[in-house]
């Protein structure tokens, strides 16, 4: 159903009717701020419930803007949350709401509609173009030349032409508001929702912003619908419907042109130079300073409520006449079913999309810093700082294992920190994808993670590598490449399993401080029991050696003590030096206090209950159990691939969700 509108440069643009349909619209939800809370009340779903929204009925059409407004608890961010489902699992709802004459279900509105959230993650490294353009490749089945068209229009239509090649994290509150509601209608929604688009932002901007909207729904027909805290007066002529809501009810909804006649019809005219949108905002809320002014408030509002339901109903119904004549309108043949604009993009462009976002959000000097020099540099400050220069000597059992067991706590502590800094807004961005839009989910999120983090986690574990070789001087001998290498996989595995580890863990904890700190905490305990430096797994209770059977950092610090320790005869010398200026060899019965040990092999023997001789006491060369332990190592990382992948993919109680997309 289309009709002509003229531009504000003269120009027509050809446009469809479209109407939404609120019909006696009732929910029961939480009553309390989600803030307020318990973790456990919103695990088990024990929140206390209540009516919010009453009977709530309005029509907006194609080309108009409508505020909610209300005060605090008047029900208006549960309206909007009812319109656009995200209140799955957190009440029940009644009543009909129709786009187009059609349900709207979460699957229309995620193919029709779009929400802007209050706060919406933006995704630090990337620029404005490259964030509307992957947003555009993840929810358009079109060409490429199209989509290139699209973004353009839509920097245009938003200002932010002068600004596409800047950073997000470089943009003031305004321009990332108008980038977030750019990200929304890159896929040019019938239906655009926003929840308080002006908040923390200055009288200029809020006109500003609220402008362009008026003249995104003008333009292209479409229906905006937007909640605020303290309306403007100078907002006023964007804004062609108000809905007035307290404790559930509607006091007035319709025209805003009509609402000063209709008020003071009903005996409640606007005051001279007075804002008409604030002052009927004080109308409609509950005064609660005494008890009296809140029987008195609450009784007015109550003579409203039912006013309105006697005599608004021509205000509610008002439609401003349809441009040229055109009678498809609502007095016409009325809507017709919506239909995708552009079509929804294939899983193989969500998921080359994904990757190239997180690929070029990566490349920022202080990210490829962060995710590729800080390990290596940290391991280089522990050998320059705190540990001395290793010797040949029996003292150098314990150093290399305090090494080992340094280098292992350094990745427990930094690669948590990496990864929650690197991976929480696109962890955000992937809730509010997945939920809201339907774009991807869980399996196809931790797959593009891991192919993103591939090469990265590579080069920072092949650098480790060499610090610990060439600068630290670790072992070297013959098969020094080979141990290298070896070594560089230990590290790759562990910085891996950390990483997934703490992926795990941000799934269900926004804050990404707590949520580096909680999973450095369970790593270290796994560490610690998994580690022979505190107590010889010999001597260690057996169930000790049952729980190390699940533990990567047993078979870790394994694998290091055998690469330095097996066969390595050079360590044989005791710390006593001769009277000739040479150090004292150790014969083969150990000295008590100075020799403990005959060789790397025996330290071996004595500090791990795996693969031992009986006969000797000593451990085989190149053992089953050593292919057998690097081996279980390298299975840890796929086991913590599939486990994120599952832990994904479970659905977790809304509450908890939504959270992540606010």
């Amino acid at each position: 159903m289309n009709y002509i509108t003229t531009g504000p440069n003269g120009t027509s643009h050809p446009q469809s009717y479209h109407m939404l349909e609120l019909i006696g619209v009732s929910h029961t939800g939480p009553v309390v701020p989600s803030k307020e809370v318990f973790f456990w009340s919103k695990l088990t779903g024990s929140v206390a419930k209540g009516l919010i929204l009453k009977d709530v009925s309005f029509e907006v059409y194609s080309s108009e803007v409508m505020a909610i407004l209300g005060s605090k608890g008047s029900g208006k961010q549960a309206l909007i949350d009812v319109i656009s489902h995200r209140v799955s699992g957190q009440g029940s709802t009644k009543g009909q709401i129709l786009l187009n004459d059609v349900p709207l279900t979460l699957r229309l509105f995620q193919e029709q509609c779009g929400f802007v959230s209050r706060s919406t993650q933006l995704i630090e490294g990337l620029t404005v173009r490259q964030t509307l353009h992957y947003m555009a490749q993840m929810t358009m089945k079109t060409s490429d030349t199209i989509k290139k068209t699209r973004v353009k229009q839509v920097l245009a239509d938003l200002a932010l032409s002068g600004l596409y090649n800047r950073k997000v994290e470089h943009l003031n509150p305004s321009e990332a508001k108008r980038l977030a509601i750019g990200m929304q209608i890159v896929r040019d929604p019938l239906l655009l929702i926003l929840d308080n688009p002006t908040s923390d932002l200055d009288p200029l901007n809020t006109y500003f912003v609220i402008s362009i909207l008026s003249n995104h729904a003008k333009k292209y027909g479409r229906i905006v619908i937007l909640t605020m805290d303290k309306p403007r007066s100078d907002i006023f002529p964007f804004l062609d419907r108000v809905t007035y809501l307290c404790l559930g009810d509607i006091v007035y909804t319709g025209s805003a042109k009509m609402m000063v006649d209709y008020f003071r019809n009903i005996g409640f005219p606007c005051p001279e130079m007075e804002n008409p949108l604030m002052f009927y905002l004080c109308l409609s809320t509950v005064d609660r300073r005494n008890r009296e002014c809140f029987i008195d408030s609450s009784g007015q509002i109550a003579s409203l409520v039912d006013k309105f339901k006697q005599e608004g109903l021509n205000y509610r119904k008002y439609t401003a006449p349809v441009a040229n004549g055109n009678q498809n309108g609502p007095n016409g043949m009325g809507p017709s079913i919506p239909l995708t604009a552009y079509g929804r993009a294939s899983s193989w462009n969500v998921m080359f999309s994904l990757i190239n976002r997180q690929f070029s959000s990566s490349f920022t000097w202080i990210n490829l810093f962060r995710r590729i020099l800080l390990l290596p540099l940290f391991f280089l400050f522990l050998f320059l700082f705190i540990l001395p220069k290793l010797q040949s000597n029996q003292q150098s059992f314990q150093t290399r294992s305090g090494l080992f067991l340094n280098f292992m706590t350094t990745i427990n502590f930094l690669v948590p920190a990496i990864t929650t800094y690197s991976f929480s807004s696109h962890r955000n961005r992937f809730y509010e994808e997945s939920s809201r839009l339907s774009l991807y989910r869980g399996p196809l999120f931790i797959f593009t993670q891991i192919i993103t983090s591939l090469p990265f986690n590579l080069i920072t574990s092949l650098l480790c590598g060499c610090v610990s070789y060439w600068v630290i001087g670790l072992r070297h001998d013959t098969q020094w490449l080979e141990r290298w290498g070896l070594f560089s996989a230990i590290i790759w595995a562990l910085y891996t399993f950390a990483e997934q580890h703490t992926l795990a863990i941000m799934c269900l904890i926004k804050s990404p401080f707590i949520a580096a700190v909680t999973s450095s905490a369970f790593m270290n305990i796994y560490m610690v029991l998994g580690s022979a430096f505190l107590r010889s797994m010999l001597s260690a209770p057996d169930w000790m050696g049952y729980l190390n059977m699940a533990n990567i950092y047993y078979y870790a610090y394994w694998s290091f003590s055998f690469l330095e320790y097996h066969d390595n005869n050079h360590l044989t010398h005791s710390p006593t030096v001769l009277a000739n200026g040479a150090l004292e060899d150790c014969p083969v019965n150990v000295i008590p206090g100075r020799c403990m040990f005959i060789n790397g092999t025996h330290f071996l023997s004595q500090r791990f209950r795996e693969g031992i001789d009986s006969s000797k006491n000593l451990l085989p060369e190149w053992s089953l159990t050593h292919y057998k332990n690097y081996a279980l190592t390298f299975m840890f990382i796929l086991s913590s691939y599939c486990l994120n992948t599952f832990v994904y993919i479970i659905p977790i109680p809304g509450s908890l969700k939504s959270k992540f997309r606010d």
